[in-house]
């Protein structure tokens, strides 16, 4: 990939932040759950869309979260981007990603892409084919950026797994991935979005207790993978299985979680939270601006190749002419 611009992004852990140390911590209780439904996306994938639907539209800072899987000939072929970032998760398989600068490369089960589209790019996402036939499943995130970064230079940042830190809890019942932000004394890489988010990968074994203080009025969600994770709200128990998206309020300091002594299986989530930003959002597709004039000077940008999309003029991605 290319040089990294350079950074000018806020704190991802803020300082002197009262919820992170607070005495006597109240947990958040959940403002809604809701239930990832599968539908199809780009060509021939398939994904489960929890943020960016008619039930949940936006939750600031993030504007979409699809759970995606990508069967061998499908992907995500030729497409621009304006106004925001996403981040790319792997679950297991790989993705191959190519761009109009002459980006490429692979992510693999456990990296991460951090891509920031900033001004604009255009960019494919297929799958790594490797023979075996086999499908490949990923989160994607998209993250809005502040008003005023909307037109930085793209850039991207690769988070390989063995650079993520790891920690253990609760006599080991409890695994945590420290992706982004901080968890249990342990943290995760920092500088990787303009936008300060955090990323947790949490598995929780039968009869352990997850805890995980968040920064004071940051947005956050828990987004379930597998078995059935039961939170603590302090008034109730809410049980969530598999595919479905809690979101928190905002107020309390703490998330806390659990998995009964008697479960048969684990339970994992992704845990996010992110600093809210203060502005509108006007979105079409892959656009996210501040104003509806913004969006069509995108529009009018992208298909006139100019204010960032002169590369695109003529390009055609290697990876994505299989699709053509």
């Amino acid at each position: 990939m290319g040089p990294p611009s350079t950074f000018v992004g806020l704190p991802v852990i803020p300082p002197n932040d009262p919820s992170l140390n607070a005495p006597s911590p109240t947990p958040r209780a959940i403002r809604q759950i809701l239930e990832a439904r599968s539908q199809p996306e780009g060509a021939g994938a398939t994904v489960r869309r929890s943020i960016g639907t008619p039930s949940l539209r936006h939750i600031t800072p993030f504007l979409l979260l699809d759970h995606a899987s990508i069967s061998p000939g499908a992907g995500f072929p030729d497409h621009p981007h304006r106004g925001q970032e996403t981040i790319t998760y792997i679950l297991s398989g790989a993705v191959d990603h190519e761009d109009f600068a002459g980006n490429r490369g692979t992510i693999y089960e456990g990296d991460l892409q951090f891509m920031t589209a900033g001004r604009g790019i255009v960019h494919a996402e297929m799958p790594h084919e490797d023979g075996t036939g086999r499908g490949n499943v990923g989160m994607q995130l998209w993250v809005d950026l502040p008003r005023e970064l909307k037109d930085v230079e793209p850039r991207y940042r690769d988070l390989r797994a063995s650079e993520i830190p790891r920690v253990e809890a609760d006599e080991g019942r409890v695994g945590v991935k420290v992706i982004s932000g901080r968890s249990y004394a342990v943290d995760g890489v920092r500088e990787l979005a303009y936008t300060p988010v955090w990323l947790l990968d949490v598995t929780i074994q039968a009869g352990g207790r997850f805890r995980q203080a968040l920064p004071a009025g940051w947005n956050a969600f828990a987004y379930t993978l597998e078995g059935t994770t039961t939170f603590d709200t302090g008034a109730t128990m809410e049980k969530v299985a598999r595919y479905h998206n809690a979101v928190f309020e905002q107020k309390g300091d703490q998330v806390l979680a659990q998995v009964p002594a008697d479960a048969k299986e684990a339970a994992r989530f992704l845990l996010v939270a992110g600093m809210p930003l203060d502005q509108p959002v006007v979105q079409y597709g892959p656009f996210v601006l501040n104003d509806a004039s913004g969006v069509r000077q995108a529009i009018m940008d992208y298909q006139s190749f100019q204010n960032g999309f002169e590369r695109a003029e003529g390009w055609q991605s290697e990876i994505g002419r299989v699709m053509v």
